[in-house]
């Protein structure tokens, strides 16, 4: 290797640092104002709450509320049982109800969000010693006591997209980031299948046995972290395969960036900033933070969205990767035949 093979010129390689230096301040920028923006001073603004149509009194406390405060909006069901499934499909973060003792029964899932059952507690109390009415609070779906602020479930998301993306990410940098072929196509979603199963497991087991955090629902852990890791990846693998190494950035900006804070994280999304309010729904570390909530404290129908999500999001990658792989290999195909022959060596006679 020559001189200028060893050192190129300025010129060369300045554009293309310069780019990176650029996209990695951009990035670090958007993470500062998304993390502080979101999170330094959480707002709560409309923390539902289940009421029963008909129960005048804790209606009439509900209406109270909702006159001097909009940190907690009424939510109507037609009767106590709907009330109740609102709860464990966590609809809502509490029910009040009037019960025959005279008094307000207040029915929180602290499981949902530890912040907003402290709020609706707190708020609706004031209220019912405003109203001269005895108020019990009653915990259904309690966070383990080795969690009490509720925060594992985010982390453990946390841990399971970045597992994911870097997976994606090291895997393009090995081969290309966009595979040569649908057969390799096919071998790097396999392969990102096996990493996201073994991953899901050893997430599972270390909030697990090891660390001792949850003591149940270990397998159903396990299968929500392999779905939320696998998502990830491949969401990760299909913009990287159309956009190059732009795509990573895009990646850590949709996942890491906007996707913790978006997700609610350590809030409950209502104590977020109006812009990412209802980013949950839809980003991967919302998903998957809603999911790992719903194995681990409530029933299969919560479930619903947040498995409905992560699954689009896996089918939307793989069909993302595999139409990338198409699309190059089609461009190199043509290029291909665009190039005229290259000319043989002059021919000698002897």
């Amino acid at each position: 290797m020559d001189e200028a093979q060893r050192n190129p010129p300025v010129r060369e390689w300045l554009p293309r640092t310069a780019a990176l230096l650029l996209g990695t301040l951009a990035l670090a920028t958007a993470f500062i104002a998304a993390y502080v923006g979101a999170l330094h001073q959480p707002t709560p603004r409309d923390v539902p709450v289940g009421v029963v149509l008909g129960d005048q009194r804790a209606e009439a406390v509900m209406a109270a509320v909702r006159q001097r405060t909009d940190k907690i909006e009424p939510i109507e069901y037609d009767d106590p049982g709907a009330a109740d499934d609102g709860l464990t499909t966590r609809e809502v973060y509490g029910v009040l109800t009037y019960g025959p003792d005279n008094g307000l029964h207040l029915t929180t899932a602290s499981a949902s969000a530890p912040a907003a059952a402290e709020l609706v507690t707190q708020v609706l109390g004031q209220a019912a010693q405003q109203a001269n009415l005895p108020i019990q609070v009653t915990d259904e779906v309690p966070v383990e006591s080795t969690d009490p602020r509720g925060l594992v479930p985010f982390y453990l998301a946390v841990g399971y997209v970045l597992g994911g993306y870097l997976a994606s990410t090291a895997l393009g940098l090995r081969t290309g980031t966009a595979p040569v072929s649908l057969p390799r196509a096919g071998l790097r979603v396999a392969a990102l299948a096996v990493y996201s199963v073994v991953l899901g497991i050893v997430g599972a087991t270390v909030v697990g046995p090891v660390l001792d955090v949850w003591h149940h629902d270990i397998p159903a852990v396990a299968a929500v972290g392999a779905l939320a890791v696998f998502a990830a990846a491949m969401v990760a693998a299909a913009v990287q395969a159309w956009l190059g190494l732009l795509g990573t950035g895009i990646v850590i900006l949709l996942l890491v960036v906007l996707g913790n804070p978006g997700s609610g994280g350590i809030y409950a999304p209502e104590f977020l900033p109006a812009g990412l309010r209802g980013m949950h729904r839809w980003n991967v570390p919302g998903l998957t933070t809603d999911l790992i909530k719903s194995a681990v404290y409530f029933d299969r129908r919560s479930t619903g969205w947040a498995l409905t999500g992560l699954t689009l999001w896996t089918l939307l990658g793989i069909l993302g990767l595999v139409t990338a792989t198409v699309f190059r290999a089609h461009r190199r195909a043509a290029r291909a035949r665009a190039r005229p022959d290259t000319p043989g060596p002059p021919a000698t006679h002897g």
